[in-house]
This record gives C-alpha cells, structure tokens and sequence, in this order.
C-alpha cells in the first residue's frame, strides 16, 4: 500500500497480490463456457453468469481468473450495498482526509477480473455505476473525487445472478443486462457431477453416483414445497462429511436436507426420497 504526496487529501493505493490466485482451481468443463469466457476476455467484453445456486458459477470465474492469469476481486452484493461500497470514498484518519478505493475502482485501476456474485441483490441505483464501464468509454466517475478512472487495458467485469430467485422488485434493469454477454449454467449431467463430486470430495465412485442420485430425486421436488433442489455445492458437502467418516444416510440428512427445508413433511418427504437412492 502506498500513499500520495497530497498532506489533506491522500490516496490509499492498494496492490492486488492478495487477490491472485497462484493455483489451479479445479474445474471440470460441461460445454464450451471455457472457450465462450476466454473469446469473450479478448474483447474485454463484460459477461454475465446466469445459473442456479451452487452449480459451480463462482468456481468458473475463479478458474478462468487463474487460466488468464488476472487478479480476480470478488463483491457479494446485498441489499444495503451503496455506490460508494462498490467506487470507495473518503475516510478521516490520523493523516486528515483520505481516499479509499472501493473494490470496483481497484479493478478498474489495475486490471483485475471484478466479479460482482449476485448481482440482482444489489440496489439497482448501485448497479448503473458499471454502465459506463460495459460500453465503449470504459471508463468509471468518481464524481465525490472528481476524477474520471480509464480502466486498465486488462480489466473486465463479470457478473451473475440466479434467474429461478428473480422478481419485479430482484431483476436487472434492461438497460444493464444488455451491455454483457451471459453464459448459461445449469447442474450437470450426473457422469460428470459424479466426477466433480469424486474430485472435490475425494470420496469413490460408488458414494458419488449415490450423492448424485439423492441430488437429483431433490431437485424433482422443486416446485412441490422446494424453491431450489440440492446444488453441487451440498452435494459436494455430503461428500466430505462420508470423507470424514459420517454414514451417507446422516450425511445427506446434515448437508442436503436439514438446510434446505424448516417444513418437517417436506423434510420427511426429502428424506424419504434420498433413501431410495442409498
């Protein structure tokens, strides 16, 4: 971190070692989503991940960041993010008066992949400060700073949200969702996320394809009481509870069901179903 020469008004310049990622993280390829996102770098053009909870978006990103070789700065958004959450803005310290960029304009600045996760959560008065970043000007005001950040020749914005939660009140704006090229993602077929599951949770095959299977007697309840089956994500969990020594019923019961439901006949029903596949 450095500081500027200016005794009242300082900048605070962070440097984005910490958000390098030195190794590969695994990701196992369903289509063409690694050709599509790195055809799409190229062009710096903005990408939007669209898919259900815990079918592997974040970890795609995190994959690609690394394939490319860019920092990648990730922003959870939530309902009370500001603006100023996402560009920074100025602080009192013991120096007087200083400025703190904010994650957005770290990326701008300095070429990292800004990867804002969920971004349907966030107000959408917060979100149009990427419109003149996902256009040809590329560029991001800071209107309380007074400047206006060209972004790095290497930066690029990657968003994503979970189509099956939107609403009238949790829906991009189409003036935003029209500046990026979306990717689609779903869960995938039960060879290949028998083989995620394997991989991440080190578990055999035999456990895998059960874990599978449970996921997927899950997701044929959505709809019926479920607003979302169980992702990879839990499925993965399971595995490592089994990794760990926990017998699959117990284990599917903590990481696949007790989370996904509080109303006790669609847990019994969830349960019932995963223990045709065990």
């Amino acid at each position: 971190m450095r500081r500027g020469a200016n005794t009242q008004r300082l900048i605070i310049v962070m440097n984005l070692d910490a958000y390098r990622i030195s190794s590969e993280p695994f990701y196992r390829a369903v289509e063409r989503e690694v050709e599509l996102f790195e055809a799409a770098y190229r062009s710096r053009m903005p990408v939007m991940l669209k898919g259900p909870t815990g079918c592997g978006k974040t970890r795609f990103v995190e994959h690609m960041a690394w394939r490319l070789g860019r920092p990648l700065i990730t922003v959870s958004c939530h309902e009370d993010m500001t603006a100023s959450d996402l560009v920074g803005r100025y602080l009192l310290d013991a120096d007087g008066t200083v400025w703190h960029d904010g994650p957005l304009t770290l990326a701008v600045r300095q070429g990292a992949i800004c990867y804002l996760d969920e971004i349907v959560e966030a107000r959408q008065d917060t979100t149009v400060v990427i419109h003149s970043l996902t256009d040809d000007r590329r560029i991001l005001p800071l209107e309380k700073k007074n400047e206006v950040v060209k972004a790095h020749p290497d930066f690029q914005v990657v968003i994503s949200y979970n189509p099956g939660y939107q609403s009238v009140l949790k829906d991009l704006k189409e003036s935003t969702k029209q500046r990026f090229g979306a990717i689609a993602f779903s869960y995938p077929s039960p060879d290949i996320e028998a083989e995620i599951v394997m991989a991440e949770a080190g578990v055999d095959r035999r456990t895998a394809d059960t874990l599978v299977c449970a996921g997927q007697r899950s997701r044929n309840l959505k709809g019926q009481g479920l607003e979302e089956g169980a992702s990879t994500r839990m499925l993965i969990n399971a595995g490592f509870l089994v990794a760990g020594g926990i017998d699959i019923a117990e284990a599917c019961q903590v990481a696949m069901v007790t989370p996904i439901t509080d109303d006790s006949d669609l847990r019994d029903a969830l349960t019932g179903a995963i223990a045709a596949c065990i």
